[in-house]
């Protein structure tokens, strides 16, 4: 009875090891995780969190996403968009440096990370004249 016990809670750390192995390695191998965080974050230059996450918010309005939430004390936003399909996306505003804040925005298509370079440049190029436009009290 012991030695069919000991086997099989072998068997279930055997189990347990492989899964997590199994799950690190497609970490790894899912493709340059470097690269997609580099086409997913932009520095900015404000020292204002509030400012620009209320920047986020209305450029991800004006991509037609609705805001699910946003907390502009912890500089995140998520935003839904369903015109014949549904993204999320999720934006972080942090501070970068004494003059920059950074932004990542992070969006999924069916629970699998967007990776098309050209989704977001042109939520970053529409971030970008939010702010500018913001900057110079231009309504």
């Amino acid at each position: 009875m012991n030695k069919v016990l000991n086997l099989g809670v072998v068997i279930l750390l055997l189990f347990i090891s492989a899964c997590a192995t199994t799950q690190n390695s497609r970490i790894v191998e899912g493709g340059n995780q470097l690269a997609l965080r580099n086409m997913q974050t932009r520095a900015f230059d404000s020292t204002d969190q509030n400012l620009v996450v209320r920047n986020v918010i209305a450029t991800l309005q004006d991509l037609s996403f609705v805001i699910d939430s946003a907390d502009a004390d912890l500089g995140t936003v998520t935003a839904t968009k369903l015109s014949g399909y549904q993204i999320k996306i999720t934006v972080t505003v942090r501070k970068r440096n004494d003059t920059q804040m950074l932004v990542r925005a992070s969006a999924q298509y069916q629970l699998k990370a967007i990776d098309d370079p050209k989704m977001y440049q042109s939520f970053f190029a529409a971030l970008s004249k939010s702010l500018f436009l913001t900057a110079h009290q231009v309504e």
